[in-house]
Protein backbone atom coordinates (compact mmCIF):
# COMPACT_ATOMS: atom_id res chain seq x y z
CA UNK A 1 0.00 0.00 0.00
CA UNK A 2 1.36 3.36 -0.92
CA UNK A 3 0.12 6.94 -0.12
CA UNK A 4 0.45 9.91 -2.46
CA UNK A 5 -0.77 13.08 -2.38
CA UNK A 6 -2.09 15.24 -5.08
CA UNK A 7 -2.30 18.93 -4.99
CA UNK A 8 -3.39 19.82 -8.89
CA UNK A 9 -6.53 18.44 -9.45
CA UNK A 10 -8.43 21.85 -9.78
CA UNK A 11 -6.66 23.23 -6.41
CA UNK A 12 -8.32 20.34 -4.53
CA UNK A 13 -5.49 17.69 -2.75
CA UNK A 14 -6.61 14.52 -2.33
CA UNK A 15 -4.91 11.80 -0.60
CA UNK A 16 -4.65 8.60 -2.66
CA UNK A 17 -4.47 4.83 -0.85
CA UNK A 18 -3.37 2.47 -2.97
CA UNK A 19 -4.55 -1.12 -2.28
CA UNK A 20 -2.07 -3.94 -2.98
CA UNK A 21 -4.39 -6.43 -3.77
CA UNK A 22 -6.89 -4.42 -5.49
CA UNK A 23 -10.55 -6.12 -5.42
CA UNK A 24 -12.63 -3.83 -7.20
CA UNK A 25 -12.07 -1.35 -10.23
CA UNK A 26 -13.87 1.26 -8.36
CA UNK A 27 -12.29 3.27 -5.83
CA UNK A 28 -13.63 4.71 -2.14
CA UNK A 29 -14.05 8.59 -1.95
CA UNK A 30 -13.67 9.60 1.26
CA UNK A 31 -15.57 13.58 2.12
CA UNK A 32 -14.52 14.49 5.42
CA UNK A 33 -16.85 16.77 7.97
CA UNK A 34 -16.97 20.54 8.68
CA UNK A 35 -14.38 20.98 11.58
CA UNK A 36 -11.77 18.07 9.81
CA UNK A 37 -9.38 17.42 6.77
CA UNK A 38 -8.31 14.54 4.55
CA UNK A 39 -6.46 13.44 8.19
CA UNK A 40 -9.67 12.38 9.61
CA UNK A 41 -9.40 9.59 7.72
CA UNK A 42 -5.90 8.43 8.57
CA UNK A 43 -6.78 5.43 11.03
CA UNK A 44 -9.52 4.28 8.54
CA UNK A 45 -7.88 4.71 4.98
CA UNK A 46 -5.21 2.67 5.13
CA UNK A 47 -7.66 -0.34 6.44
CA UNK A 48 -9.50 -0.23 3.36
CA UNK A 49 -6.77 -0.19 1.00
CA UNK A 50 -5.06 -3.17 3.09
CA UNK A 51 -8.43 -4.92 2.70
CA UNK A 52 -7.97 -4.17 -1.40
CA UNK A 53 -9.53 -0.65 -1.91
CA UNK A 54 -8.37 2.29 -3.69
CA UNK A 55 -9.15 4.79 -1.05
CA UNK A 56 -8.96 8.31 -1.94
CA UNK A 57 -9.68 11.00 0.88
CA UNK A 58 -10.06 14.66 -0.07
CA UNK A 59 -9.24 17.93 1.40
CA UNK A 60 -12.48 19.83 0.90
CA UNK A 61 -11.85 23.80 -0.81
CA UNK A 62 -10.30 25.67 1.92
CA UNK A 63 -9.50 22.71 4.13
CA UNK A 64 -6.05 21.28 4.47
CA UNK A 65 -3.60 21.51 0.95
CA UNK A 66 -6.94 22.39 -1.18
CA UNK A 67 -6.95 26.09 -2.00
CA UNK A 68 -10.06 28.49 -0.27
CA UNK A 69 -13.01 27.86 -2.74
CA UNK A 70 -14.74 29.94 -5.32
CA UNK A 71 -17.48 32.15 -4.34
CA UNK A 72 -19.98 29.78 -5.94
CA UNK A 73 -20.07 27.67 -3.01
CA UNK A 74 -21.69 29.97 -0.78
CA UNK A 75 -23.73 31.17 -3.90
CA UNK A 76 -27.73 30.58 -4.16
CA UNK A 77 -27.03 26.84 -4.68
CA UNK A 78 -23.93 26.22 -2.68
CA UNK A 79 -24.99 22.20 -2.66
CA UNK A 80 -25.09 22.22 -6.30
CA UNK A 81 -21.46 23.83 -6.18
CA UNK A 82 -19.90 21.22 -4.26
CA UNK A 83 -21.80 18.50 -6.22
CA UNK A 84 -20.08 20.01 -8.63
CA UNK A 85 -16.46 19.60 -7.26
CA UNK A 86 -17.15 16.40 -6.36
CA UNK A 87 -17.64 15.42 -10.16
CA UNK A 88 -15.34 17.41 -11.03
CA UNK A 89 -12.88 15.53 -8.75
CA UNK A 90 -13.98 12.42 -10.06
CA UNK A 91 -13.04 13.21 -13.79
CA UNK A 92 -9.94 14.07 -13.15
CA UNK A 93 -8.65 11.17 -11.48
CA UNK A 94 -10.57 9.23 -13.72
CA UNK A 95 -12.58 7.36 -11.83
CA UNK A 96 -16.21 7.45 -13.50
CA UNK A 97 -18.19 5.88 -10.53
CA UNK A 98 -16.75 5.38 -6.64
CA UNK A 99 -17.83 4.30 -3.27
CA UNK A 100 -18.61 7.49 -1.81
CA UNK A 101 -18.95 7.92 2.38
CA UNK A 102 -19.39 11.27 4.11
CA UNK A 103 -18.69 12.02 7.62
CA UNK A 104 -21.03 14.68 8.64
CA UNK A 105 -21.15 17.55 6.26
CA UNK A 106 -19.52 15.41 4.05
CA UNK A 107 -21.99 12.49 4.50
CA UNK A 108 -24.28 15.86 3.24
CA UNK A 109 -21.73 16.03 0.18
CA UNK A 110 -22.40 12.35 -0.30
CA UNK A 111 -26.04 12.60 -0.33
CA UNK A 112 -26.46 15.38 -2.56
CA UNK A 113 -24.36 13.21 -5.09
CA UNK A 114 -26.13 10.43 -4.55
CA UNK A 115 -29.60 12.33 -5.42
CA UNK A 116 -28.66 14.50 -8.30
CA UNK A 117 -25.94 12.29 -9.97
CA UNK A 118 -26.80 7.99 -9.16
CA UNK A 119 -24.56 7.62 -12.26
CA UNK A 120 -21.47 8.56 -10.34
CA UNK A 121 -21.98 6.67 -7.55
CA UNK A 122 -21.50 2.75 -6.57
CA UNK A 123 -22.83 2.85 -2.92
CA UNK A 124 -22.98 5.52 -0.10
CA UNK A 125 -22.09 5.46 3.15
CA UNK A 126 -23.00 8.18 5.98
CA UNK A 127 -21.36 8.51 8.69
CA UNK A 128 -23.02 10.26 11.70
CA UNK A 129 -24.90 12.46 9.28
CA UNK A 130 -28.27 14.19 8.70
CA UNK A 131 -30.15 15.89 6.39
CA UNK A 132 -28.50 19.20 6.85
CA UNK A 133 -29.28 22.56 8.98
CA UNK A 134 -32.02 23.51 6.92
CA UNK A 135 -34.81 21.32 8.18
CA UNK A 136 -35.30 24.62 10.68
CA UNK A 137 -35.10 28.19 10.10
CA UNK A 138 -33.15 28.01 13.73
CA UNK A 139 -30.41 25.27 12.77
CA UNK A 140 -29.79 26.75 9.43
CA UNK A 141 -29.27 30.62 11.58
CA UNK A 142 -27.15 28.67 14.03
CA UNK A 143 -24.75 27.08 11.44
CA UNK A 144 -24.31 30.46 9.54
CA UNK A 145 -23.50 32.16 13.04
CA UNK A 146 -20.55 29.54 13.52
CA UNK A 147 -18.71 31.57 10.93
CA UNK A 148 -18.74 34.37 12.72
CA UNK A 149 -17.96 32.67 16.09
CA UNK A 150 -14.53 30.96 14.22
CA UNK A 151 -13.64 34.21 13.03
CA UNK A 152 -13.90 36.36 16.61
CA UNK A 153 -12.42 33.38 18.41
CA UNK A 154 -9.82 32.08 16.10
CA UNK A 155 -9.20 28.50 15.33
CA UNK A 156 -7.52 27.64 18.65
CA UNK A 157 -9.68 28.96 20.57
CA UNK A 158 -12.92 27.68 18.35
CA UNK A 159 -11.49 23.84 18.72
CA UNK A 160 -10.91 24.40 22.35
CA UNK A 161 -14.73 25.04 22.53
CA UNK A 162 -16.01 22.95 20.35
CA UNK A 163 -13.85 19.80 19.92
CA UNK A 164 -15.04 18.14 23.28
CA UNK A 165 -18.37 17.01 22.37
CA UNK A 166 -17.96 15.32 19.40
CA UNK A 167 -16.37 12.28 21.23
CA UNK A 168 -17.54 10.16 23.63
CA UNK A 169 -17.17 10.42 27.69
CA UNK A 170 -14.67 8.16 27.75
CA UNK A 171 -12.40 9.00 24.51
CA UNK A 172 -9.03 8.90 25.19
CA UNK A 173 -7.06 12.39 25.29
CA UNK A 174 -4.85 11.46 22.24
CA UNK A 175 -7.95 11.39 20.22
CA UNK A 176 -9.32 14.49 21.62
CA UNK A 177 -5.89 16.06 21.19
CA UNK A 178 -6.15 15.00 17.30
CA UNK A 179 -9.73 16.38 17.13
CA UNK A 180 -9.12 19.63 18.53
CA UNK A 181 -5.52 20.13 16.62
CA UNK A 182 -7.50 19.29 13.18
CA UNK A 183 -10.41 22.30 14.22
CA UNK A 184 -7.78 24.24 15.22
CA UNK A 185 -6.58 24.13 11.53
CA UNK A 186 -9.75 24.97 9.86
CA UNK A 187 -9.71 28.76 7.54
CA UNK A 188 -12.42 30.44 7.52
CA UNK A 189 -13.41 30.51 3.37
CA UNK A 190 -13.38 26.89 3.41
CA UNK A 191 -15.22 26.61 7.05
CA UNK A 192 -18.12 29.58 5.61
CA UNK A 193 -18.73 27.28 2.45
CA UNK A 194 -19.24 24.71 4.15
CA UNK A 195 -21.44 26.16 6.66
CA UNK A 196 -23.39 28.06 4.34
CA UNK A 197 -23.80 24.48 2.15
CA UNK A 198 -25.35 23.06 5.50
CA UNK A 199 -27.48 26.30 5.60
CA UNK A 200 -29.27 25.90 2.47
CA UNK A 201 -29.39 21.64 3.26
CA UNK A 202 -32.35 19.35 3.48
CA UNK A 203 -32.07 16.00 2.07
CA UNK A 204 -35.07 14.68 3.63
CA UNK A 205 -37.58 14.96 1.36
CA UNK A 206 -35.21 13.79 -1.48
CA UNK A 207 -33.86 10.31 0.35
CA UNK A 208 -36.39 8.69 -0.94
CA UNK A 209 -34.72 8.82 -4.33
CA UNK A 210 -31.40 7.64 -2.94
CA UNK A 211 -31.24 4.37 -5.34
CA UNK A 212 -27.59 3.14 -4.46
CA UNK A 213 -27.17 0.42 -1.64
CA UNK A 214 -26.01 2.18 1.34
CA UNK A 215 -25.32 2.36 4.86
CA UNK A 216 -25.45 4.70 7.79
CA UNK A 217 -23.03 4.50 10.50
CA UNK A 218 -23.39 6.31 13.67
CA UNK A 219 -21.53 6.68 17.28
CA UNK A 220 -23.85 5.22 20.34
CA UNK A 221 -22.72 8.69 22.08
CA UNK A 222 -23.23 11.55 19.35
CA UNK A 223 -24.23 14.08 20.55
CA UNK A 224 -24.28 16.33 17.41
CA UNK A 225 -26.25 15.12 15.05
CA UNK A 226 -27.48 12.04 17.19
CA UNK A 227 -28.46 8.21 16.65
CA UNK A 228 -31.69 8.89 16.04
CA UNK A 229 -30.84 11.69 12.87
CA UNK A 230 -28.89 8.94 11.45
CA UNK A 231 -32.46 5.94 11.79
CA UNK A 232 -34.70 8.61 10.54
CA UNK A 233 -31.88 8.30 6.87
CA UNK A 234 -31.41 4.89 7.81
CA UNK A 235 -35.43 4.65 7.79
CA UNK A 236 -36.08 6.83 5.14
CA UNK A 237 -33.47 5.77 2.20
CA UNK A 238 -34.57 2.03 0.81
CA UNK A 239 -33.35 -0.62 2.37
CA UNK A 240 -30.55 1.40 3.94
CA UNK A 241 -27.98 -0.48 6.49
CA UNK A 242 -27.61 0.67 9.94
CA UNK A 243 -24.48 0.23 12.32
CA UNK A 244 -24.32 1.53 15.69
CA UNK A 245 -20.58 2.08 17.24
CA UNK A 246 -20.58 1.50 20.68
CA UNK A 247 -18.53 4.19 23.08
CA UNK A 248 -18.35 6.03 20.32
CA UNK A 249 -19.45 10.07 19.63
CA UNK A 250 -19.99 12.11 16.60
CA UNK A 251 -16.16 11.32 15.75
CA UNK A 252 -16.56 8.15 15.96
CA UNK A 253 -14.72 7.47 12.57
CA UNK A 254 -11.75 8.59 14.29
CA UNK A 255 -12.85 7.43 17.93
CA UNK A 256 -13.60 3.54 16.48
CA UNK A 257 -11.64 3.57 13.05
CA UNK A 258 -10.47 -0.41 13.68
CA UNK A 259 -14.89 -0.46 13.66
CA UNK A 260 -15.71 1.56 10.71
CA UNK A 261 -13.15 0.02 8.57
CA UNK A 262 -14.55 -3.71 9.31
CA UNK A 263 -18.25 -2.38 9.00
CA UNK A 264 -17.34 -0.83 5.44
CA UNK A 265 -15.29 -3.15 4.37
CA UNK A 266 -18.24 -6.18 4.67
CA UNK A 267 -20.77 -3.45 3.40
CA UNK A 268 -18.65 -2.62 0.08
CA UNK A 269 -17.80 -5.72 -0.75
CA UNK A 270 -21.71 -6.62 -1.00
CA UNK A 271 -22.20 -3.58 -2.92
CA UNK A 272 -19.63 -4.06 -4.92
CA UNK A 273 -20.76 -7.45 -5.95
CA UNK A 274 -24.42 -6.16 -6.98
CA UNK A 275 -23.19 -3.40 -8.82
CA UNK A 276 -20.76 -5.49 -11.20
Amino acid sequence: MTLRLLRDLDGIAVEIHEATNERSAVPVLLLHGIGGSAATFSGVAPQLAAAGWRTLAWDAPGYGASRDPESAVTGEDSPGAYVDLVGGLLSALGAPRVHIAGVSWGGVIATHVAIRHPDLIASLTLIDSTRGSSVTPERAASMRERVSELADLGGEAFAARRAPRLLAAEAETAVLNEVTRQMAAVRPPGYAGAAEMMAQSDTGPHLSQVSVPTLVVVGDEDRVTGVEESRLLAREIHRAEFALIKRAGHAAIQERPEEIASVMDSFLTQADSMSS
